[in-house]
């Protein structure tokens, strides 16, 4: 019990101080991390809808060309 007598309680205050503030930044950091994780899955989405609409889009570009083609062959 006597070590106790002797602790440097400025050192174990600023240690206190120290461990809390790198809770507390992990805890932000989490969170950051956890919103960018969320940011990512709805680009992902939006991706796979581009990929769909180009394709549509191609594909619609396609079949007015064919139309049009055969619009040609009649005259």
């Amino acid at each position: 019990m006597e070590g106790w007598k002797r602790a440097p309680w400025p050192l174990i205050g600023v240690l206190l101080a120290q461990t809390v503030a790198g809770l507390t930044w992990a805890g932000g950091a989490a969170a950051r991390i956890g919103a960018l994780e969320s940011q990512v899955g709805e680009q992902r989405l939006v991706a796979e809808r581009l990929a769909r609409l180009e394709e549509q889009g191609v594909a619609t570009r396609a079949a007015v060309e064919r139309i049009e083609r055969r619009l040609e062959e009649r005259r």
